[in-house]
């Protein structure tokens, strides 16, 4: 006879009466492109700013700080998951208003999908992100960039929701760094804090040349990554005035493989999940990258990817 199914917890309980998606004991690895991570005690799937809105309030009204997930570019979990609550700010919470150069964009809105939206109608400052996989709200968390551009040059404002209320965040309060913000920081020491939209202001140009720019990158980046392969892009943060990709092939590193994880042959600053790795096989991998690098060329790589859950 089998067991019947655990009774839900009075936080879940209040989570399905504002959200339509609730679910217990998720496969994280459906929700990032690592294709890695075990279970989520509970994940919300907001389907609207509203949703998302409520969700959030519930969790600080019952003393939780969330997981935020948005498309799960930049992150690796953990083989045994997530404890407490995770948050996915997907599609559902991704409409996008244009008024003239400015874009009020929600969190869950695709980057690529935005930065061809904005080239077609004239507008530029986004060409360095149409390939770029992530979410608005994660790309501006961690200040995503490419070929010396990042979110920190056409951001504006931030929609956050903390326990007192929704805050509008400016540029000195987020604090922009290399591949980091100083809301990030906050949070990992433990204000909780989830950011509902993001206003950008972009210029006009002609569209044509918008295109024609964004157009170049993407081919240049398709003929230098690993486009299509699982992977959480750029593994370690560049050291000053060097990349890393660089220096794991200087330190003979590419095609180094534990498990189902191995460094690509395209660009070594990616981890790529060949079939069946595991956290584990990344972490691992990743140690003996850096133990390479210290070894023959002194140097120390620091990660760029998150590290989520429990490992």
């Amino acid at each position: 006879m089998n067991a019947s199914p655990t009774a839900p917890s009075g936080l879940e309980r209040r989570l399905r009466e504002v959200v339509a998606d609730v679910r217990r004991d998720e496969p994280t690895s459906r929700h990032v492109l690592f294709r890695i991570g075990g279970p989520a005690d509970l994940m919300a799937i907001p389907r609207s700013s509203d949703e998302l809105r409520a969700a959030v309030a519930v969790l600080f009204e019952e003393g939780h700080r969330p997981v935020i997930l948005g498309n799960g570019s930049n992150v690796l979990i953990g083989d045994r998951g997530i404890r407490g609550t995770v948050v996915k700010i997907g599609k559902g919470v991704g409409r996008v208003r244009i008024k003239g150069a400015k874009v009020i964009a929600e969190a869950g809105a695709g980057l690529p999908a935005l930065a061809l939206r904005t080239a077609r109608k004239g507008l530029a400052g986004l060409e360095f992100a149409a390939g770029i996989p992530g979410s608005v709200g994660g790309a501006v968390v961690m200040n995503a960039g490419a070929y010396g551009h990042s979110m920190a040059e056409v951001f504006e404002a931030a929609d956050v929701l903390t326990p007192d209320g929704p805050v509008l965040l400016g540029p000195e309060a987020m604090g922009f760094g290399y591949r980091t913000t100083a809301i990030q920081a906050t949070a990992i020491q433990g204000r909780p804090w989830v950011m509902a939209s993001v206003t950008l202001a972009l210029r006009p140009d002609a569209p044509e040349l918008v295109q024609s720019r964004m157009q170049g990158l993407l081919e240049r980046r398709g003929a230098t990554q690993p486009i299509g392969r699982m992977s959480a892009g750029c593994f370690f943060r560049n050291p000053s005035g060097d990349h890393a990709g660089r220096l794991i092939e200087a330190a003979g590193c590419k095609g180094l493989a534990v498990g189902g994880a191995r460094v690509s042959q395209i660009h070594a600053n990616y981890i790529v999940n060949e079939g069946g790795a595991t956290a584990a096989d990344v972490l691992a991998l990743a140690a003996q990258v850096r133990g390479r690098l210290q070894e023959r060329l002194g140097i120390t790589l620091e990660l760029e990817v998150k590290l989520l859950g429990e490992f």
